[in-house]
């Protein structure tokens, strides 16, 4: 069937970064994707690098050929004769992931668990991975309710950025903080200084810690109250001041491994929580006293992915400026140095800290 709306521009084939193996991107063309009824085609604009897709890429976890990239935003070229509610024009950002709201585990609010929300809805060609690595994209009907519109002074930049504050987010919700609890964010990436903006806007006192002087400056800025170097030797010292003696009322982890799991656990009070971020690589462990658990009511938790329920708020913090996501970006590579950003996101320099790729501006 004929989409109801659509443009005469649209190419028969387009430029995309196909993943042929670990470490192994090529720029290749491929057909524009088709849409059914029920779908929409989107030119991309900006697609940011997320570490769940350089994991992939490095380490060959998923078989070839794909496109991936899935923090994407660009504007509606095509609409299918059954959508409702989008125009050819508008600005959006995407949501691949959609969880089905009816399931077990939807009832438990664990999303990611969720067999619906683990199906990538959308694609650029071969298996759905995202696409946004790609000129064009087509949206399946189960992400639609994950479309999020841009308002017209926001940037496309902007709205690429939704998702990965959304995951912030849906985390920072699992955390049970009260105004002015103390809490330490380990690590100031682009993930950790979210964490710190959200936070600070939740009301907690922040102590933002990072092997980097230069992401301190940055977390100062993104409303830490107090920062340290996370291999200082007088850590301990500087966190006994700033929790005022008790200990921290939660901790944390934007950077994997283990022993931080380890060390982490023992800056905590009594009730207080750990929340594991960055933990995202099976197989490893980490040694846990169970009597901080049991006698202590120390909770270990963990967040893992997008809420698309918070996708109105997490809309306003960020087309609002309260967590102003233009000042995290450093990087922007054209399409076809995708293999670049890449790079440079899996290996963060002193100056880096978000790295976007730039597809389309119009």
């Amino acid at each position: 069937m004929q989409s109801r709306l659509e443009t005469d521009a649209i190419p028969k084939q387009m430029r995309a970064v196909v993943y042929r193996g670990p470490n192994d991107l090529r720029v290749e063309e491929l057909d524009v994707p088709r849409i059914t009824a029920r779908e929409l085609l989107v030119r991309v604009a900006v697609c940011g690098v997320c570490p769940t897709d350089i994991k992939k890429i490095q380490y060959g976890t998923v078989p070839p050929p794909r496109v991936f990239g899935h923090e994407t935003a660009g504007t509606i070229v095509k609409v299918g004769a059954l959508v409702r509610g989008f125009r050819v024009g508008d600005r959006v950002a995407l949501h691949h992931h959609v969880p089905c709201l009816d399931c077990h585990f939807c009832r438990h609010r664990a999303f990611a668990q969720c067999s619906s929300y683990k199906r990538t809805g959308i694609t650029a060609g071969f298996e759905p991975a995202g696409g946004g690595y790609a000129e064009y994209v087509r949206v399946m009907p189960f992400v639609l309710p994950g479309v999020v519109p841009i308002p017209r002074k926001n940037s496309f930049a902007e709205g690429a950025m939704l998702e990965p504050v959304n995951t912030v987010l849906k985390a920072v919700r699992r955390l049970n903080l009260l105004p002015a609890d103390a809490v330490a964010v380990v690590g100031q990436g682009p993930i950790g200084l979210m964490f710190t903006r959200l936070l600070a806007l939740a009301g907690a006192r922040v102590l933002a810690t990072d092997l980097l002087p230069e992401k301190l400056a940055h977390a100062r800025r993104f409303g830490a109250r107090a920062v340290a170097l996370g291999d200082a030797a007088k850590l301990p010292e500087v966190i006994r001041r700033f929790s005022r003696g008790r200990g921290l009322d939660a901790v944390v982890l934007a950077v994997p491994g283990e022993a931080l799991v380890v060390e982490a656990m023992t800056w905590l009070r009594g009730g207080g929580q750990l929340m594991l971020f960055a933990h995202t690589k099976r197989g490893g462990t980490a040694p846990v006293e169970p009597a901080r658990i049991c006698v202590d009511e120390v909770d270990v938790l963990g967040s893992y992915s997008a809420d698309v329920t918070l996708q109105p708020e997490v809309a306003r913090l960020v087309f609002e400026r309260q967590l102003d996501v233009r000042r995290l970006i450093t990087h922007e590579f054209p399409l076809e140095q995708t293999a670049d950003a890449i790079r440079l996101a899996a290996h963060p320099q002193p100056d880096s800290l978000k790295v976007v790729v730039t597809v389309d501006r119009r």
